[in-house]
């Protein structure tokens, strides 16, 4: 999009969230299979955040843990899933 190319940059756009909603529905039926086996399936967790409850609202919240900053200085995103 930044340099002009609104079709290619749609077509790409789709391609991206079409292969996170197969590796979601992925999840999911993994998820549906273990629980329907009686096994613990541990869902998705992010790599460089984690969910608390906040102390003051009681609401959950996302707070960054760490790793980001260190992983692009190194240029070392093996820990990242494949989403391109």
């Amino acid at each position: 999009m930044e340099n002009g190319k609104w079709d290619e940059a749609n077509v790409e756009k789709q391609r991206l969230e079409e292969k996170q909603r197969a590796v979601r529905r992925r999840r999911e039926a993994e998820a549906a299979e273990a629980l329907e086996e009686g096994k613990d399936y541990e869902g998705y967790i992010p790599l460089w955040f984690e969910r608390k409850v906040d102390p003051t609202t009681g609401e959950l919240i996302c707070i960054y843990k760490g790793g980001y900053w260190e992983a692009k200085e190194k240029q070392d995103w093996s820990a990242c899933p494949d989403i391109f």
